[in-house]
């Protein structure tokens, strides 16, 4: 079972695989408990205990990662724009801040906590 676990508004959201518990501030939970800011705790499927390569995810894939990550009004941009896995890859900061057409702070978010570490997750995993 994998849990992400999230450690605040300012820090990345951290994958754990293990079979243990969190504590109450990090509780297992059946879906999403959105806490409003761009962290959530939600269970997601995982490969070796991470997320699936975000290349093969489709249009849908992508939106409804950021809509567990707590982006809800922002992951339709996603799909307006039809960004797919593949797109997202390839998303510069700059394309984050001004080409979703999206308020500053959540754009700064997702770039920062979430797009910019599933690039380094895909890179880490496609060089070796």
């Amino acid at each position: 079972m994998l849990l992400v676990q999230s450690t605040g508004s300012d820090e990345a959201l951290r994958l754990n695989a293990s079979n243990e518990k969190l504590s109450t501030d990090n509780k297992e939970i059946a879906g999403m408990d959105n806490k409003g800011n761009g962290s959530a705790d939600t269970k997601n499927p995982v490969e070796n205990g991470q997320l699936p390569d975000p290349a093969h995810w489709a249009v849908s894939d992508v939106v409804n990662y950021f809509k567990a990550a707590g982006f809800d009004e922002q992951a339709c941009a996603f799909q307006d724009q039809e960004i797919d896995g593949k797109s997202l890859l390839l998303m510069t900061r700059n394309d984050v801040l001004t080409g979703l057409s999206i308020k500053l702070g959540p754009a700064l978010k997702m770039y920062e906590y979430h797009v910019k570490p599933l690039q380094t997750q895909h890179l880490k995993k496609n060089t070796w």
